[in-house]
């Protein structure tokens, strides 16, 4: 088995391109000063073996099957297109074709979770946290709710900050990140934003947060689209880790 990695000076290429997270303990300073803990859903605070992400996209295609009348590989296309030009394929489904997004947020997500196992690790090492911890994800309240039930860490959040309540409106758009500032009062240079997705650490890394970007470990399936895999690390990345329990343990905080 592998060695778990958190990162400093992440710009080593992995074997499929990407660059590949390094160990370093120098994080835990670096993030000294957080009290607003906030983390993405999907691929971060359950990793991708899970196979969670795969049945909520093949969803996605079902759905658009159905809605448009086209066969699998058309409406895939189509789905990508509206994922990368609007931020999530829904409200490219909104934008384009009017549908109705509570149907289709209950649809996508209607998925087996048995895939998922309790994660102690995790959940120790988000208990720790001094501060708040909030989920801000792209997908339905409903859906955040179960899963971090399963993975038995859903009483360690105040708050799921989804997609409904950002008026449909998806990270990476700036005024998603706005309005849950202000519905959770955070200030966003004490807070750390824990992703999955590159792009969507963009404007919080403008708006003074801490950035930690969730890959997945080296030589495991990677979900993301291929436009999503970064070569090298941007500035806007202050972390990158392929192990969150095992970032979130080794960080030290004053008594």
């Amino acid at each position: 088995m592998s060695a778990p990695h958190t990162d400093e000076d992440a710009n080593a290429p992995q074997a499929g391109g990407a660059f590949s997270p390094v160990r370093s303990p120098s994080h835990a300073c670096k993030l000294s000063h957080v009290n607003t803990w906030i983390f993405d859903l999907d691929n971060t605070l359950y990793p991708p073996h899970c196979d969670l992400w795969p049945k909520i996209d093949m969803r996605i295609t079902l759905y658009m099957c159905d809605l448009l009348g086209v066969d699998g590989l058309s409406a895939r296309a189509l789905q990508k297109h509206y994922y990368k030009q609007y931020g999530t394929t829904m409200l490219g489904l909104i934008e384009e074709h009017g549908i109705a997004p509570d149907h289709f947020l209950q649809f996508v997500h209607d998925i087996d979770r048995s895939s998922i196992d309790r994660d102690h690790a995790l959940e120790h090492g988000i208990a720790r946290l001094p501060g708040r911890c909030l989920i801000f994800t792209n997908g339905s309240r409903d859906h955040a709710l179960r899963t971090s039930e399963k993975l038995g860490i859903a009483h360690l959040f105040e708050d799921v900050f989804d997609i409904v309540a950002g008026d449909l409106i998806p990270k990476p758009h700036e005024a998603v990140y706005e309005k849950f500032f202000d519905r959770h009062g955070i200030d966003p240079e004490k807070s750390v934003l824990f992703e999955d997705i590159e792009r969507n650490l963009l404007v919080p890394h403008q708006r003074g947060m801490a950035t930690v970007l969730v890959v997945p470990k080296a030589g495991a399936h990677d979900h993301r689209e291929d436009w999503e895999i970064l070569r090298e690390r941007p500035a806007h990345i202050h972390h990158v880790t392929d192990d969150l329990a095992g970032f979130l343990g080794k960080l030290e905080f004053a008594r």
